[in-house]
C-alpha cells in the first residue's frame, strides 16, 4: 500500500516544503552524484550520522563498512554537524523518492497549520528527535544514518493530530489491476506507526544495517507533541477538515483502475 494524494485543500503556497525538497533533490544531484558508488559512499561518510562517533566512543581514523568493499574512515570529534546534514543525504533512488513523495503529500497541510518559518524550525526540530531517539535505541552502531523519513514522520505525527478524519488515497497493487482505496488519516498513519514500532522491536540487538524504525517512531512522537506548540490556531481555522469535531472530508472510497 502506497499513499497517492490526500483530499485536504491547501490553503497557503507551502514554500518551506518545496525548499525543503528542492535542497533533497539538489543534495542527490550535486553530492551524492545521482547515487553513484563513490559519491554516494563519500557523502554518507562525510555527511551521515553515526551514532558511536557522536557519543564519541570510536577511536578517531576508525574504519566502518558500508558493504560492497566500501568503507568510511571517520574523523575525529564528535560530527556534531551530522544530526543536520543527515537529514538531507538518501542512500538510493528509492529512498529518496518514498521520502519527497510522503513529504509531498503531508507536508503542505502541515505547513498550513503553521505557517513557513515555523514548519521549518518544526521540521528541523523532528529530525534531530528522530536521531535522537535511533541512537538511545543502538549507541554503539557504526553504521551511518541518512535520510530525511525521521524528520517527515514528524511531518506525519502532526497530520494525525491535525487531520485525522481527512481520506486519504492508497495504491494498492492486485495481480494484473492497480486498486485504490481511501481511509481516513488516523487508520493510515496509525497502521504506519504501528508498522515502525513492531518492526523497531524486532531489530533490537541486530548488527549491521538497516532501516532505522526507531527514528521513524522518534519523529512522529515528536511531531505529534511539537504539533500542539507550533500550530497556530488562525490559520489552522480555515482549514474545513481540521481535528475530530469537524465533518470528514467528501472521497469516493473505492474505485478500480486498470492497469495497461
Amino acid at each position: 500500500m502506497f499513499p497517492i494524494r490526500d483530499d485536504n485543500p491547501q490553503i497557503l503556497t507551502p514554500y518551506a516544503t518545496y525548499v525543503i525538497i528542492g535542497l533533497n533533490a539538489a543534495v542527490w544531484v550535486f553530492i551524492q552524484g545521482f547515487g553513484a558508488t563513490e559519491p554516494l559512499a563519500g557523502s554518507i561518510c562525510a555527511f551521515g550520522l553515526v551514532p558511536a562517533q557522536l557519543l564519541q566512543s570510536l577511536p578517531a581514523g576508525a574504519v566502518v563498512p558500508l558493504g560492497g568493499g566500501l568503507v568510511c574512515e571517520l574523523g575525529g570529534g564528535s560530527g556534531w554537524y551530522t544530526a543536520v546534514t543527515s537529514m538531507f543525504m538518501h542512500g538510493g533512488w528509492m529512498h529518496i523518492i518514498g521520502n519527497m513523495w510522503f513529504l509531498w503529500i503531508f507536508g503542505n497541510n502541515v505547513e498550513d497549520a503553521m505557517g513557513t518559518r515555523r514548519f521549518v524550525i518544526f521540521y528541523l526540530l523532528c529530525g534531530l528527535a528522530a536521531a535522537a531517539v535511533q541512537i538511545a535505541a543502538n549507541p554503539d552502531s557504526t553504521v551511518p544514518m541518512v535520510g530525511a523519513s525521521g524528520a517527515i514522520g514528524g511531518v506525519m505525527g502532526a497530520y494525525i493530530v491535525l487531520y485525522p478524519r481527512v481520506h486519504v488515497h492508497m495504491l494498492l497493487p492486485l495481480g494484473f489491476y492497480i486498486t485504490t482505496f481511501a481511509v481516513p488519516a488516523v487508520f493510515m498513519l496509525a497502521y504506519w506507526l504501528l508498522v515502525q514500532l513492531a518492526s523497531g522491536v524486532l531489530s533490537l540487538g541486530a548488527q549491521g544495517g538497516g532501516v532505522a524504525f526507531w527514528a521513524h517512531v522518534g519523529g512522529f512522537v515528536a511531531g505529534m507533541v511539537l504539533i500542539l506548540a507550533f500550530r497556530d490556531k488562525t490559520l489552522l481555522a480555515r482549514h474545513p477538515y481540521h481535528g475530530w469535531r469537524q465533518k470528514r472530508s467528501p472521497t469516493r472510497s473505492w474505485h478500480r483502475i486498470d492497469r495497461r
